[in-house]
């Protein structure tokens, strides 16, 4: 399984040298801001705000597009509907369909916000190591079972994803055809013995965490020390956040 959202946080642009807390922060505060906006005229600037996000990070354009696939099929079923259930102004019609007006602008603007709001997500794990992303959520008041939660979770998928694709090579090797649909029993069963192993595993990982102390009051090391070879960063956050109030102001004023 090829996750692998920090593949480059290697790098060494302005993005991957701030301070991850600070990073977290202004990004989740712009995120919230790209979320709240209803009016197609700041559609536009929030593109240009993105791509200046992405352009200094300086990850590949194809970092992007590869985990753009799925959410974009999503995109593609809402697009199929959305046009013809949603509003009362005929654009045109396509046989017994008729394409509203109001459905396709609601179509732009959701596409739009969430290609924003994914970007800016993928900015911001694609620019830090995940571990040092949830060092910087425990920093901020996390509470350690939830970063722990997280963290195995990332862990695990590899671990699923590995075990997925022994099975299925085993399947075919035994002649199973995956196209056939009269299949779905066998994908059923597939499903279901994963879930098995999965709760398995986690009841053996947790066991073994158990005998070696887990959850044991000690003394941990500063926090804040993780972070000291990144640069702190009090500019960015303040443009970014800024620019995220703008965007808050104009649509209210755009509202009223």
């Amino acid at each position: 399984m090829n996750i692998q959202p920090d593949k480059y946080a290697y790098l060494n642009s302005l993005l991957h040298r701030w301070d991850p807390r600070y990073k977290l922060i202004a990004f989740l505060v712009l995120i919230f801001a790209f979320s709240f906006v209803q009016s197609l005229y700041l559609l536009p600037l929030m593109l240009i705000a993105t791509g200046v996000i992405y352009a200094v990070s300086g990850l590949p354009v194809s970092f992007l597009l590869a985990r753009l696939k799925f959410p974009g099929f999503f995109i593609l079923i809402v697009s199929t509907v959305l046009p013809f259930m949603s509003g009362k102004t005929i654009l045109f019609n396509l046989g017994p369909l008729a394409v509203k007006q109001e459905g396709c602008l609601d179509l732009l603007l959701i596409a739009i916000r969430f290609f924003c709001i994914f970007t800016v997500v993928i900015v911001l794990f694609g620019t830090t190591p995940f571990l040092t992303n949830i060092k910087a959520m425990r920093s901020l008041g996390m509470p350690s079972i939830f970063a722990d939660m997280i963290l195995f979770s990332y862990r695990y998928l590899f671990e699923l994803g590995n075990k997925l694709n022994t099975m299925q090579t085993s399947m075919r090797l035994r002649g199973f055809q995956g196209k056939c649909l009269k299949n779905w029993a066998a994908y059923a069963s597939l499903t279901g013995t994963m879930l098995v192993h999965a709760y398995e595993q986690s009841e053996r990982v947790y066991s073994a965490m158990i005998l070696r102390g887990y959850g044991q009051q000690d003394k941990e090391r500063r926090l804040d020390e993780e972070f000291i070879e990144y640069s702190r960063g009090f500019a960015g956050t303040a443009t970014v956040i800024l620019a995220a109030a703008l965007f808050v102001m104009a649509e209210m004023f755009l509202r009223s």
